[in-house]
């Protein structure tokens, strides 16, 4: 560990999940970083639906916890100390960390498609730890510094933004394109945000109406599906953006495609889904799913550092570590959440029940903005590794993440 790194603490405290519905706080080691990697001090930790998953039903598919998990892969934070190979004048900087670590020598990583790495190392895939903690050890490469326009909250949504961009891409979204983004959870208006700023005319749909109010106020166009009628429909678009996962909404998107209209799958729902065949052949309709992404961070950075994608302004609340439980199903709680994160240096406000009026225990206001400063971690918790990175340099393409 690089000498610079002399006040950094030995333990940390880490939010662990033991078992399906079980999560406490413990005490770990605070990990030391190897070859090509640095320390990182998480500011911010984003709740995923799949950390949501995992506490209550242990499992996403093939994945399965059989030992204690440290959830949690949307993080910012500040770099604290780097290990060999590794410029020292990184410490301090704020990053934004990308999750996931392929092997960087397969032809799927040398071709930039890492994000499909069979070899890929996740953050909170079991039995790979999570950010949901005070200190991570992560390659270099994968610590991308954000500049101070970008706050940690949006640091840490810059991961869900890239699963935004990565469908953007998948889809071939172009200046002029008429877009249809079904689903306004956090991906969706993110999705959204980035079809627009690349010149698309969207409009978002949505079930819930809290979610659409959200969707209006960043001055997206609307469609309740319930109003629909037949032949007054939101289409038709050439671009389908699917990210609630909805069988309904999957059939009704691709039905509102024109002839040679694209659909990207991003909502992850049941394994099997009924499609219109006859749509998908007699228009020729393209239709791919997607997975996490690839070379997405400086293209997140920049939309945000412009503010050509709002990210402060969403409606969030931040939790205290001591509180990750709730934080994990705030968002099923509150439709009108868009993002819940934990942010281990933040206070835990009401230790006790909180009175009617008050909000969740260990929640800051919904306003994101600037969390506090982690500060120095209390003695106690993780080691978070996400096991032996790719040699520094063997990327060949800036960036990844899961469908959030």
């Amino acid at each position: 560990m690089s000498a610079a790194a002399a006040a950094v603490p030995t333990t940390m405290r880490a939010a662990v999940l033991r078992g399906v519905g079980d999560i406490a706080v413990e005490e770990r080691r605070v990990p030391a970083p190897g070859l090509g990697e640095v320390l990182v001090e998480i500011a911010a930790v984003g709740v995923c639906g799949s950390d949501t998953h995992y506490l209550l039903h242990g499992r996403i598919g093939p994945h399965v916890v059989r030992e204690p998990l440290v959830l949690g892969h949307e993080a910012s934070g500040r770099v604290v100390a780097v290990g060999e190979g590794v410029d020292p004048a990184r410490v301090g900087e704020r990053v934004s960390l990308e999750p996931g670590v392929p092997c960087g020598t397969c032809p799927t990583c040398r071709s930039g498609r890492y994000n499909l790495c069979p070899q890929m190392v996740f953050h909170a895939t079991p039995p790979v730890d999570g950010s949901m903690q005070q200190h991570v050890a992560i390659h270099a490469s994968m610590a991308h510094p954000v500049p101070d326009e970008v706050s940690d909250v949006a640091a840490a949504m810059l991961e869900p933004l890239s699963v935004g961009i990565w469908a953007c891409r998948r889809a071939e979204v172009a200046l002029g394109d008429r877009v249809l983004v079904t689903g306004a959870g956090p991906v969706g208006l993110l999705a959204a945000q980035v079809a627009r700023a690349s010149g698309a005319d969207v409009v978002v749909s949505d079930v819930a109406p809290q979610r659409r109010a959200v969707a209006t106020a960043l001055g997206l166009r609307v469609h309740d599906p319930a109003e629909e009628t037949a032949g007054a429909g939101p289409g038709p678009v050439e671009v389908l953006l699917e990210c609630s996962g909805h069988p309904s909404a999957v059939a009704s998107g691709l039905e509102a495609l024109a002839p040679a209209g694209r659909a990207v799958l991003v909502g992850m729902g049941g394994d099997e889904v009924s499609v219109p065949l006859s749509i998908l052949q007699d228009r020729e309709v393209s239709v791919t799913g997607t997975f996490r992404y690839a070379g997405t961070w400086p293209t997140a950075i920049a939309l945000a550092a412009s503010g050509a994608v709002v990210l402060d302004t969403l409606p969030v609340r931040t939790f205290a570590l001591d509180d990750a439980a709730a934080a994990l199903t705030a968002g099923r709680d509150d439709p009108g959440l868009v993002k819940a994160l934990v942010v281990p240096g933040q206070a835990r406000t009401s230790p006790d029940a909180p009175s009617p009026d008050a909000p969740s225990p260990g929640t800051s206001s919904t306003r994101p903005g600037q969390p506090p400063s982690p500060g120095t971690p209390s003695p106690d918790t993780s080691t978070s590794r996400p096991g032996q990175p790719p040699s520094p340099g063997s990327r060949t393409t800036p960036d990844t993440e899961d469908r959030s």
